[in-house]
């Protein structure tokens, strides 16, 4: 079966040298099962999960540690049988560098399962019940953005989606995680992508892989020949082909509005990892507990692709990969392009663990100095959103804010091509990540502030309407004072007309009304005096006060 090729081409974009081959000279390897695990409760984007687990407690693999009740949101799982030894923060994968909470793990060996089914025939099955399996099994995306997958397959569009892309591009330099995982679990991920068809009610799949991975091309082909539905798409190997807006674009020619998603186009895009993870979930009733981690860069004898429980600490995994210790300089999880520096080897893998470069200078030397822009326009050239990387240099640089985000800045994926072919060796995304924490901080002060109005305007309402409700019952007590000596007179006059004594003055409802305007003179007084000493005119006070006076005056 002749492979199609996919319609449009990357906008922008470079090609850049792509040291895959080291890892992809042998097949996926099973990892020796570390002592301890360590395994964050926030393992994707959106809230972090409770433990449900206490310490001394004994759990089984696939026996869930982690539980969450956020949409956003999936549940974490324990990825092998032992106890549970503590429960603290501990440092995790996370551009941040800081702690999180864990759940550690102290293995037995036994790697016992807890008891799990899957549905075999799924093509029977409701897609809530679907919905609801995938959600369960705290699958994330992973092709590094690691949204809760059971959350993205629920949001609703006005656009019905009628196509879901398996994005297979791994651009990104060093990366060979879904390379290997397409040549030897093929199957696999498409019964995932079918599950999602069926899900979404999609019309067709899109497989999406770049011409550099003939090996997994041919997979892909024969896992899906004999289904129509399913279209595998080879597209020029370039960075950042692999985007998902770009995936999108190259396959489809569909393109995803600046603030909105490809769903919006009706397009469901989707990591290779990702569905095979539905699959396991849905068929064989397994948890989302592991994922194939590149190990790879000159700072390893045994560079290859490994099969690592979610928790194993990286040092581990690097031992287990013959790290040469001596040689490494600096470790990257994710590739050159978009990765970021681990300060230690403790750090946990995670879903979104998708490479592990352990790099020497010779991988990486020391970039040059920074030097003064030029205005060749090279960066705007290789930019796949389209942007102008030099103008937001500037805005970022003199803090121009606000117009960084009248030129987009919000659009940019931070892909560094721009800082790729910079003659000046601008560290242009650095500049760009700064820009938008600065403005992330601002809008956040701007809704505090915010807030902080709404309270001090809901506080001065609630005094005005505290001193309405006081008004009205002064009134009132007035009001069934007035009535009360109206009452008296007419009563003394009726018994002056037929010759009786008139009513004692101190009945009750005298008593009432005598109490009520001693209360009011008081009060009357105190707000004189309060008047006084502040400087301002009581006139009016002191009229109310003769007045309150007389009255009191009349009950004697």
């Amino acid at each position: 079966m002749t492979v199609q090729r996919a319609p449009y081409k990357l906008i922008g974009g470079v090609h850049v040298p792509e040291h895959k081959q080291s890892s992809t000279q042998s097949p996926i390897k099973p990892l020796v099962l570390a002592k301890r695990l360590i395994i964050p409760m926030l393992q994707h984007i959106g809230e972090e999960a409770k433990p449900i687990v206490n310490i001394g407690e004994h759990v089984l693999k696939g026996q869930k540690i982690g539980e969450v009740r956020a949409f956003v949101a999936a549940p974490v799982h324990a990825t092998t049988s032992g106890t549970v030894v503590d429960i603290g923060l501990y440092p995790v994968d996370h551009p941040s560098q800081l702690d999180a909470l864990c759940v550690v793990i102290e293995a037995d060996g036994k790697d016992e399962w807890a008891a799990h089914t899957g549905i075999k025939d799924y093509h029977l099955a409701e897609a809530q019940t679907l919905l609801a399996i995938i959600r369960e099994a705290g699958i994330a995306g992973m092709g590094g953005a690691g949204f809760p997958t059971g959350s993205k397959l629920q949001v609703k569009q006005q656009t019905p989606v009628d196509i879901v892309v398996v994005n297979a591009m791994e651009c990104e330099p060093y990366i060979t995680a879904d390379d290997l995982l397409m040549r030897e679990r093929a199957a696999e991920i498409v019964e995932g992508a079918n599950i999602v068809k069926q899900i979404l009610g999609a019309k067709k799949i899109i497989i999406g892989i770049e011409d550099n991975k003939p090996q997994a091309i041919n997979a892909m082909q024969q896992a899906s020949q004999s289904q129509a539905h399913i279209q595998v798409m080879s597209c020029q190997s370039k960075y950042p082909s692999g985007a998902a807006r770009q995936t999108v674009y190259i396959l489809t020619g569909r393109e995803t509005p600046a603030n909105g998603r490809t769903t919006d186009v009706g397009v469901f895009c989707l990591n290779v990892g990702t569905a095979a993870a539905i699959y396991r979930a849905v068929v064989h009733g397994e948890p989302s507990l592991s994922r194939i981690t590149t190990v790879t860069g000159l700072g390893v004898q045994q560079a290859a692709n490994y099969d690592v429980p979610f928790g194993t600490p990286i040092e581990h995994l690097l031992n287990q990969a013959q790290a040469q210790w001596s040689k490494i300089s600096r470790l990257i999880v994710g590739g050159p392009m978009m990765g970021y520096s681990l300060p230690q080897v403790q750090i946990p893998v995670v879903k979104t663990t998708n490479c592990i470069i352990a790099a020497t200078v010779n991988d990486f030397p020391p970039p040059p100095p920074e030097q003064a822009c030029i205005r060749c326009g090279d960066c705007a050239q290789v930019c796949p959103v389209q942007l102008l990387p030099q103008q937001l240099l500037w805005f970022s640089k003199s803090a121009e804010f606000d117009k960084a985000e009248q030129y987009h800045l919000d659009d940019c994926i931070e892909c560094g091509a721009c800082a790729y072919v910079c003659p000046s060796s601008i560290p242009l995304v650095q500049y760009y990540r700064y820009a938008k924490g600065e403005i992330a901080t601002q809008k956040q002060e701007a809704e505090k502030a915010e807030r902080a109005r709404l309270r001090f305007e809901a506080h001065k309402a609630r005094l005005a309407q505290e001193e309405a409700e006081k008004e009205a019952r002064r009134q009132a007590r007035e009001q069934a004072a007035a009535k009360a000596r109206e009452e008296a007179a007419q009563q003394a006059a009726l018994a002056s007309q037929q010759g009786a004594a008139p009513p004692a003055k101190d009945s009750k409802a005298l008593m009432i009304a005598a109490a009520t305007a001693r209360s009011n003179l008081k009060k009357a007084e105190k707000r004189l005096l309060a008047a006084q000493q502040a400087g301002e005119d009581s006139s009016a006070l002191l009229a109310e006060i003769e007045q309150l006076k007389a009255e009191v005056a009349s009950y004697q």
